[in-house]
């Protein structure tokens, strides 16, 4: 089955609003029969219908022509639609929600339609419709605690849940840094929330640790408002990272000399920056790190996706060409290009790409000098095994360097069988419990 890019049809949605809690106004019945009007003309292919009740803000960003792609995409993945099952609402300061629980063919998805209080539609996109979290066996909910924390540069505090082992003691600790885009502190992908079973997993071997929402999730829109300040790679995740460890050393029970940070995706690849902006760290550990450019890894993906039915379509021949033009781009630029009115390029604008250039993860990681724990998965086609030969390469002779590969786990490290694709993220499962193992066993022996 193709699929788009991207980690998973969770990337494929359209959300412009921060959302807070109140009850509305507005009367729902009337919403709900918008909403379905709204599915229904999807579903037709009347994309003109579906814009109708658009706001402006909604109507540029999707007109009927990028409401087709929207929709052709999310079909071309999860197949045509059989029937809605059930609608809910939720109600918030300046919007009401509703989701239409949908059954596809290969998977049941909500349709959120967001509406202001002057009825226009302001947010749309499609979200996995999940069941509670289980725990994976391998964790012991009575051996640890949660609590939630705050922390942050002043205007840009962040929540976030520390998992801590229950008694006195000295424990490690773990910061958790989050892959690309703006992920909440579970990491949550599909039906998964790898980061949920880091915490839990690593508590329940005594381990504290402290995972938390990103910036882009909880600022995304005043970070965009602000056109004054640049949106770099620090600003994204770098700073955030250094300011958890900084709270966790300052709380009862945590070993300060134990604190270790933890990349996940893009996390990982910025471990070798995050470093030395941190030199109290115990050690540190990439999972799944780039080491190359990442537009060179979009068209890897969208290359890797397309041909998942083993061809390309014409149209998706014109799609990787589109693409590698939106790449040149990013190859062509320049500082000087940060002095005029830019366009985004990929989704990013160029002082966030400039800042990336020349980045090389593995060869950056040479000078650091505290321990390193290495971890990518073999069915990973996001950061592949050509990344783990990178870091190897450049790192195999350094002491303090453990490397671990696992050639049945995903991007997510859950196993599977075959070719990974998008799709697998939407099916529940959780982090392997040796690679837990692995991490605890690290953290423990590690000496500081």
């Amino acid at each position: 089955m193709k699929t788009m890019s991207g980690i998973s049809i969770l990337l494929i949605l359209i959300s412009f609003n921060i959302y807070g809690q109140q009850k509305s106004l507005l009367p729902m019945n009337d919403l709900i029969s918008m909403a379905n009007q709204f599915v229904k003309a999807l579903e037709k292919g009347d994309y003109q219908a579906a814009v109708k009740n658009f706001d402006e803000t909604m109507s540029k960003a999707a007109p009927p022509e990028k409401m087709k792609q929207i929709w052709e995409t999310v079909i071309s993945q999860v197949g045509e639609l059989h029937q809605q099952t059930r609608i809910r609402t939720e109600s918030t300061p300046k919007y009401d929600i509703v989701y239409i629980t949908c059954e596809f063919e290969k998977a049941t998805l909500d349709i959120k339609v967001v509406f202001n209080k002057k009825k226009k539609i302001a947010g749309q996109f499609f979200t996995q419709t999940l069941s509670p979290y289980k725990p994976p066996s391998y964790v012991d909910t009575e051996s640890f605690t949660e609590k939630e924390v705050q922390f942050g540069a002043d205007g840009w505090e962040l929540p976030g849940i520390l998992s801590m082992p229950k008694g006195e003691g000295s424990y490690p600790a773990l910061v958790l840094v989050h892959g690309s885009g703006p992920n909440d502190k579970d990491e949550s992908v599909g039906a998964n929330k790898p980061f949920k079973d880091l915490a839990w997993g690593l508590a329940s071997h005594y381990i504290a640790v402290l995972r938390y929402d990103k910036r882009t999730k909880v600022h995304g829109k005043k970070m965009v408002a602000q056109k004054d300040i640049p949106i770099t790679v620090f600003e994204e995740s770098i700073e955030d990272a250094l300011y958890a460890t900084q709270k966790l050393r300052q709380i009862q029970n945590i070993n300060p000399q134990k604190i270790f940070i933890l990349g996940h995706s893009l996390g990982g690849t910025l471990i070798p920056r995050i470093a030395p902006l941190d030199s109290d760290t115990a050690g540190f550990i990439v999972m799944a790190g780039a080491t190359r450019p990442f537009e060179d890894l979009y068209i890897e993906q969208v290359k890797y996706i397309s041909m998942l039915d083993g061809k390309l379509s014409p149209e998706e021949k014109e799609k990787l060409e589109k693409i590698k033009d939106e790449v040149q781009k990013i190859k062509n630029l320049k500082i000087t290009d940060l002095n005029q009115k830019n366009e985004k390029i990929l989704g990013a604008y160029p002082e966030y790409w400039l800042n990336l250039k020349g980045y090389n993860p593995a060869e950056t990681a040479k000078n650091i000098n505290r321990p390193l724990l290495i971890l990518q998965g073999g069915r990973d086609y996001q950061v592949t095994e050509k990344d783990y030969e990178n870091w190897e390469k450049s790192l195999s002779s350094k002491k303090n360097v453990t490397f671990k590969l696992y050639p049945l786990l995903n991007h997510l490290f859950i196993p599977g069988k075959g070719p990974s694709s998008p799709s697998e993220y939407q099916n529940p499962g959780h982090i392997h419990e040796a690679v837990i193992q692995d991490i605890a066993h690290w953290v423990h022996i590690i000496k500081k």
